[in-house]
């Protein structure tokens, strides 16, 4: 194995750390990224994903709601956000047409409702806590992961409170958990060139440290392949890895592709299946204490997801069904996903299907 890897540029080296238990290091990380031979990046990864879970591949039986996609920020990627309420395709959807959402899938063994929105600058404070009541009566049992880090500070900003306590009233309100949206870039350069006018990262991250100092586990995500550079994303990977061993709060990370249509950085490319490929799998290496690396299908492709499945990741998320923002921005992939094909998948690709909660307790295998 160490042969296989052995170069000019260390990568030896890198795998003599990894075999023997040593975290990597920044440059290590800048390293695996212009390091040439992906395939042998991949194997590292591939080592490193199977010591923690073998041939298994995770995913959940889940609704995604996107209730309204008004939104004060003018994030420069972002082809789902409409400024403000009137606008061309902008929606927000009343209480009940949210709740509808899931009355309707009362016949499906759903364990995980996933809810992120704009920034709406009129709806009440009780929009939100009134839509996790709802959902909550309608399906008690259901785990209700709402809200991104970005919303969460937007929601104390404009309603006058702190992140702490928006965190606490949602939670009275039936939050479980948060996604790891909002998280972009962290580099300050680069994040206020594409999303200026939303949290930054140094708050994206306390709002997380403040999750998890209250019992939850929550995800995080990073934006690749449009105008920020490999250092950027390997300095992305190191703020999550030193606040996950801090809090031990983190349970996923998700590298997630620009996707270019219809937004303002419409003249860039989107990220190579080589670039996903090897995002994936240096965010395996780096990321020693968060325990999965998720390949989101909607935002990879489907096929280039079976595939980093040897390049890292152990994570497909799950049935999804409702995604609006990503096909907003030209993704062809489906809207949704059913447990039986996603299972089919992970066969194809030569690994072992394992439908999971929220927190990776095993539903069925």
């Amino acid at each position: 194995m160490l042969d296989r890897v052995e170069s000019p540029q260390g990568l030896g080296e890198i795998a003599e750390k990894l075999a023997a238990g040593e975290r990597l290091t920044f440059e290590d990380g800048v390293a695996l990224f212009n390091h040439p031979d992906l395939h042998a990046i991949g194997r590292l990864a591939n080592r490193e994903r199977e010591k923690r879970h073998g041939a298994n591949t995770f995913y959940n039986y889940n609704l995604r709601l996107e209730a309204t996609n008004v939104c004060v920020a003018s994030c420069m990627f972002c082809s789902f956000a409409r400024l403000k309420p009137g606008d061309a395709d902008a929606y927000t959807m009343s209480l009940e047409q949210v709740f509808n959402k899931l009355r309707e899938r009362a016949h499906q063994p759903l364990t995980e409702v996933h809810v992120v929105n704009g920034l709406h600058p009129d709806l009440p404070f009780s929009y939100y806590t009134d839509l996790l009541r709802g959902l909550r009566a309608i399906r008690p049992g259901i785990h209700l992961k709402c809200f991104t880090a970005v919303e969460i500070a937007f929601f104390a900003d404009l309603y006058k409170k702190t992140d702490e306590q928006v965190l606490r009233e949602l939670i009275d309100a039936g939050l479980d958990s948060l996604p790891g949206g909002g998280a972009e870039i962290f580099a300050p350069r680069v994040r206020q060139k594409i999303a200026h006018d939303k949290c930054d990262a140094d708050r994206y991250l306390a709002i997380h440290r403040l999750a998890h100092g209250m019992g939850m586990k929550t995800n995080v995500t990073m934006l690749y392949g449009h105008i920020e550079t490999f250092e950027d994303r390997v300095d992305h990977m190191l703020r999550v890895r030193a606040l996950n061993d801090e809090t031990g709060g983190f349970q996923a990370f998700i590298p997630l592709a620009f996707h270019p249509d219809n937004n303002q950085l419409r003249k860039l490319p989107a990220p190579s299946a080589s670039d996903t490929l090897r995002t994936h799998a240096v965010a395996r290496l780096m990321l020693d204490n968060v325990s999965h690396i998720k390949a989101f299908w909607i935002a990879t492709g489907v096929d280039v997801a079976q595939i980093a499945l040897w390049y890292g990741a152990d994570d497909l998320d799950g049935t999804v069904q409702e995604e609006k923002i990503y096909h907003m921005a030209g993704a062809r992939t489906p809207v949704a996903m059913t447990t039986d094909a996603l299972r089919s998948l992970v066969t194809a690709a030569g690994r072992t299907p394992v439908e999971r909660d929220t927190f990776y307790n095993v539903v069925n295998q």
